[in-house]
């Protein structure tokens, strides 16, 4: 970051204009406090995102935590592009993205084939070496695999693939260092009351939860997309219109990819990024969220004359 501040300058951004600031939180926080600018706009974990809230008595707009999903739709094409549009979503970067492909929600004629299997190899190709898998940041592996064995004891639950710590590396124990891993869950049991906010924990690394659902089931998929509380990014993977229309109409994410193609994560750069569903959402990307975060409404109405000539006080009213 400090050398992309360095190639600006050297473009021609007054070295005045931007401050970088690089520390921990706590003291980032108290410079906030102490500052107390006018706005602020936050891109991190909906915790520090909520704490900031109340510290900046809500002059904040929030690009927080995402647990994004997928729905593929009944109608089935175009395998192997699907799958990998998966596998990028949920494991590259090692899924440390707020855009990441958290949850996989799979139509039964998808199941039918071998989506589940392509996606096995895909990410089971991924390595150290290349860097196609690495270094979790903010999970230890102990944290993310003790996460995998909470969701294995839910009825009817299996692991698809991963849930294993690398191997022969150096990584410092205080990062994680996980194989790229699926859970399958029962969306019966995703639903229930005892098993929904874990199922739903975001995991900012290469983990997602897979689920199926029948025709008949689709209200318990968008019941399932209701209850989640970060409306980042949403992918409806599709080419049935009536299909799109229904799943896009009830639920709420602010970025949300429709079609065949779509992803959850990967966005280009001209179009809007950002949470829905809640006023404190930020966007970025485009002019209209830099106006929505850096900019407000003012009115100035001018009243300048002249005064009539003659122009008498009249009657109270």
């Amino acid at each position: 970051m400090e050398q992309m501040m360095r190639l600006l300058h050297y473009c021609g951004l007054p070295e005045e204009d931007v401050d970088f600031i690089n520390s921990d939180g706590k003291t980032m926080n108290k410079i906030l406090m102490e500052a107390n600018p006018r706005m602020t706009l936050f891109t991190g974990s909906s915790r520090v995102a909520e704490k900031l809230a109340v510290d900046l008595n809500g002059r904040v707009k929030l690009e927080d935590a995402g647990f994004d999903w997928k729905i593929l739709g009944p109608d089935v094409c175009e395998a192997d592009y699907v799958a990998w549009v998966c596998d990028q979503d949920a494991y590259a970067c090692s899924g440390q993205k707020c855009s990441a492909q958290s949850i996989l929600f799979m139509h039964e004629n998808w199941a039918a084939t071998p989506l589940l299997s392509k996606l096995k190899e895909l990410a089971e190709r991924r390595k150290l070496e290349d860097l196609t898998v690495g270094p979790v940041l903010t999970v230890t592996t102990e944290a993310m695999l003790d996460h995998v064995n909470k969701l294995l004891n839910i009825p009817g639950a299996k692991l698809l693939f991963g849930g294993k710590a690398l191997e022969n590396h150096s990584i410092p124990s205080i990062y994680g260092a996980v194989k790229p891993t699926a859970v399958y869950v029962p969306l019966e049991e995703i639903l229930k009351a005892g098993n929904y906010e874990l199922v739903t924990k975001e995991v900012f690394g290469p983990f997602q939860v897979v689920t199926e659902y029948k025709e008949s089931q689709l209200s318990m998929v968008l019941e399932a997309l209701e209850r989640m509380h970060a409306h980042l990014t949403a992918a409806v993977v599709s080419n049935d219109v009536l299909f799109l229309q229904e799943v896009i109409g009830q639920s709420v994410n602010g970025t949300t990819y429709a079609g065949l193609r779509a992803r959850t994560t990967g966005a280009p750069q001209n179009h809007w990024f950002g949470p829905a569903g809640d006023p404190r959402g930020a966007g970025i990307g485009t002019p209209e969220a830099i106006k929505l975060v850096w900019s407000c409404h003012r009115e100035i109405i001018y009243d300048i004359g002249p005064v009539p000539q003659q122009w008498e006080i009249p009657p109270s009213t």
